[in-house]
């Protein structure tokens, strides 16, 4: 696999990720609606990935974000440092009083139990996150000079607004000139690009980003949505991924983007709210590899899965080279992520490999 790593002596970061970083309110077994009292986390697709790869597989990370600066950006920040995030490359913005011009994103979700799906409701307008724009981060000096070995953002924060997407590209554009590896989740959500252009704007915008990307992360409806790719002979009712068109479908990705070394996507069946099916799938050099398998998997929180698959997918890659073992780690981490609360991963790499080895669910004494 042709994955060329900066030398870890030339960089102070091992990773870091570009996104937006919000104050997740959680009800616990209760509703949003009727919830008296909240549970407070810290919680962001590309920001869950740096957590990840720094608490649980032990790597040097940081995040690329902004606050105001208000009590609530302060309580954000210590939950980052708290799970040993650098924080120096935040960015921090005067304080309006009441959030007219800027502000901190607030997240509330409810977990979903059995037949009951879990809810999110976003409250992220204007926020300062959304308002970084080309020119803001000084991006010559995070990775030409402080050196960075990967780089990982991804579609949440490229359809914050018409700015973000152009700080993605213009960040994408800086670590490939300094090779670093950069990976994308394309991570679909109809509900923020619904208000900048749609589909449409979603396609323009990652067919562009797409050019710079090295590892892509994207299910069937990634794909299609944001590049703009089908897959062949798949029924919307169907319970499963029709996998023969997703691998004809990657045929036709990989050949139109070359660039891309890695292409990767977890499988769930949702059984219940608390019980998926739960693998991945993972291309490189025209071979797909899949994970181990673990189905029946019962799930406390399932909220940033997918951003612990990416990190153990990543910490794969970059320590071993190896597109199998990556997406085993990939699949047990995103798994351990999920039979606890909130969006971080509390697992450590003994677990990770534990399950990647087979190891069961005994008690450990």
């Amino acid at each position: 696999m042709d994955l060329k790593l900066r030398p870890k002596e030339e960089c102070m970061f091992d990773e870091i990720s570009l996104g937006e970083v919000m104050l997740r309110l959680d009800p616990g077994e209760g509703r949003i609606k009727t919830a008296r009292s909240f549970r407070a986390w810290e919680g962001g697709g590309e920001y869950n990935v740096a957590r990840g790869l720094r608490r649980c597989f032990g790597m040097k990370t940081g995040v690329v974000t902004a606050f105001a600066q208000n009590e609530v950006g302060f309580l954000l920040e210590d939950f980052i440092l708290q799970g040993g995030v650098d924080t120096s490359l935040i960015q921090w913005k005067p304080y309006d009083g009441i959030g007219r011009n800027v502000r901190n994103g607030l997240n509330f979700t409810e977990r979903g139990y059995g037949i009951r799906g879990a809810v999110g409701v976003s409250d992220r307008g204007n926020t300062a996150a959304a308002a970084l724009k080309p020119g803001d981060i000084d991006w010559e000096y995070i990775f030409g000079t402080l050196g960075v070995r990967w780089l990982h953002t991804g579609g949440i924060f490229a359809a914050l607004s018409e700015t973000t997407a152009d700080v993605v590209i213009e960040a994408v554009k800086t670590a490939k000139k300094y090779g670093t590896i950069v990976s994308y989740d394309l991570n679909y959500r109809p509900s923020l690009w619904k208000d900048i252009g749609g589909k449409e704007k979603a396609q323009q915008v990652n067919r562009e980003i797409a050019k710079y990307i090295d590892v892509m992360i994207g299910n069937e409806e990634d794909f299609t949505a944001c590049l703009g790719f089908e897959v062949e002979g798949n029924d919307e009712n169907l319970k499963e991924l029709n996998l023969d068109g997703y691998f004809k479908m990657i045929e036709k990705v990989t050949a139109a983007y070359p660039n891309f070394k890695v292409v990767a996507t977890t499988l769930r069946t949702v059984k219940t709210a608390t019980v998926n099916d739960w693998s991945a799938i993972c291309w490189a050099d025209g071979v797909i590899h899949k994970g181990i398998e673990l189905p029946g998997l019962e799930i406390m929180d399932r909220v940033g899965g997918g951003d612990s698959f990416a990190s153990g997918l990543i910490y794969g890659l970059m320590t071993y080279g190896d597109a199998q073992t990556a997406v085993n780690y990939g699949v047990a981490h995103g798994a351990l992520a999920m039979t606890t609360p909130g969006d971080t991963s509390m697992a450590s790499l003994k677990e990770v490999e534990g399950i990647v080895g087979g190891k069961g669910a005994r008690v450990q004494r």
